[in-house]
């Protein structure tokens, strides 16, 4: 056994390592409403804030969010499922899904009492490392499967999640988004640390991967070239790197324009070509 890691009991390994499930409404924490930070019970790395806790009626802790780069997201085998591990350890947390509308941010961790520990929030402040700063950007450049691909390994960069924005209908579908009657865009979030990474060398990886010149703004433009600024500073920077290239003779089709909200895709597309062994082609066109 690693010794970085906790004992387990029998049972916390039949579900943590080979990945089985409590039965619903049995669990520690299913019902669980002290305010807190929930931990992986074989690593202790941080997972879930209480914050995000909501009760689903499921039977099981159910979060709508993670906390950022804690959670990998893994295809069954059967690819119908989306499993959820312990980015740290690999530890079985449970599923998550995508599209129930349960809450506004339209995403279920479902996760097993047995896979977590529970800190107070008190206790947790005192004992927690020092928060890192962090950021987010939002780009769309083509298929949002490879993008994601190269942005989540740029050094500085915390978590990545593909979803929709840039058109008019909340909560759209993947299906809904290829019929091209909503106007958005397959777009990935980046969530990243701006002392390791600035928002200027995103733009630079954004603009190295795909081509800009060619216009995909016809027929609702899903995959589109975009940037989707949260602010002030954002926008300027865009608009600074996209006069630079057209200054050097380069055609920029990219749309810029402010974040409007953006909406996870279903949980099959994230961390597609991770979850499935691809490898897309170097900064491909597409």
């Amino acid at each position: 056994m690693n010794p970085e890691y906790n004992s387990l009991t029998p049972e916390e390994e039949r579900v943590i390592l080979h990945k089985g499930t409590e039965r619903p409404f049995t669990g520690e924490y299913h019902d669980y409403k002290i305010d807190g930070v929930y931990l992986c019970r074989r690593c202790n790395a941080p997972l879930y804030d209480a914050r995000d806790k909501f009760d689903s009626g499921c039977g099981w802790p159910s979060f709508d969010d993670e906390i950022p780069g804690a959670v990998k997201r893994v295809i069954d085998a059967d690819g119908r499922r989306t499993e959820i591990i312990c980015n740290n350890c690999g530890g079985h947390l449970g599923h998550v899904f995508i599209g129930e509308q349960l809450t506004e941010k339209n995403t279920r961790h479902c996760v097993n009492s047995l896979s977590m520990r529970f800190v107070p929030r008190e206790k947790w402040e005192a004992m927690k490392p020092a928060e890192r700063k962090t950021e987010k950007a939002v780009f769309a450049a083509g298929c949002f499967w490879g993008k994601e691909y190269f942005l989540s390994r740029i050094p500085g960069v915390i978590a990545t999640r593909v979803g929709y924005t840039g058109g008019t209908q909340a909560n759209p579908t993947y299906k809904e988004v290829c019929a091209k009657t909503t106007g958005h865009a397959e777009a990935v979030e980046v969530t990243y640390d701006p002392e390791r990474v600035s928002y200027d060398q995103l733009l630079t990886s954004f603009f190295d991967m795909h081509d800009a010149s060619i216009d995909r703004r016809d027929n609702g433009g899903q995959y589109r070239s975009a940037i989707f600024y949260a602010d002030d500073t954002q926008k300027a920077l865009a608009e600074s790197r996209a006069k630079s290239l057209e200054s050097e003779g380069k055609t920029v089709t990219t749309e810029i324009a402010p974040l409007s909200g953006f909406w996870p895709a279903e949980a099959r597309h994230q961390k597609y070509c991770d979850s499935h062994g691809l490898t897309p082609a170097t900064k491909p066109s597409a």
